[in-house]
């Protein structure tokens, strides 16, 4: 006797439903499995992809390479003197957080890198740092270097207007390196302060 079209149907349908829950299952366990690489600190994308060489000055005119971040970690925010609000806000949250954090502030250093070079030379970034710490470093360099730089810590930058009056268009976030260099997070600028206090600090705990 054979099946009715209505019986064939149904298994045809129970059929597709096993293979989906199957396709379900295995997707489940990869992104479980991920996670668990994640955890027990195997490198991911994100990470790996984020950093690497580079050659600058500081705003004293001192070379600054890659080298220059082994050793510490280092809260690094990309921006531009003429900013007028985000780029200035973020440094005086810096200078904050440096005070915040007390003797581990000594620990920790914190990098401007310009977007602007055209503009942000090397005197221009020392006296738009005074008005905040002065254990702020200022990075600058030609268009080429930090185009470079920018492709290396994937920023997103771009010049919005034309002649004097122009502005930048720019990545908000501030990365966070750990001693190695290597990239560990981010801290938002809308973050709440004892939400970033407690990044910091596990940070300069290592």
């Amino acid at each position: 006797m054979t099946a009715s079209k209505p019986d064939a149907s149904r298994k045809t349908l129970r059929t597709i439903r096993y293979i989906l829950w199957g396709l379900v299952a295995v997707a489940v366990i990869a992104v479980a499995g991920f996670a668990v690489t994640q955890k027990r600190g195997g490198a991911s994308l994100t990470t790996s992809a984020i950093g690497g060489p580079f050659s600058v000055v500081d705003q004293k005119g001192q070379p600054v390479t890659e080298a220059a971040l082994k050793g510490h970690p280092s809260a690094m925010f990309f921006g531009f003197t003429f900013c007028p609000d985000v780029c200035p806000t973020t440094l005086f949250q810096a200078t904050q957080w440096l005070k915040q954090l007390g003797p581990d502030g000594d620990k920790l250093k914190v990098y401007f890198v310009t977007v602007d070079p055209e503009r942000d030379t090397p005197e221009q970034m020392d006296n738009y740092l005074h008005a905040f710490d002065p254990r702020i470093i200022g990075l600058t360099g030609s268009r080429p270097q930090i185009d470079a730089m920018l492709k290396a810590y994937r920023v997103y930058s771009k010049k919005v207007g034309e002649g004097e009056d122009y502005t930048m268009d720019h990545a908000a976030a501030v990365y966070l390196l750990d001693s190695d260099a290597n990239f560990v997070g981010t801290v938002d600028y809308h973050e709440k302060d004892e939400t970033i206090m407690a990044k910091l600090k596990r940070l300069v705990a290592g």
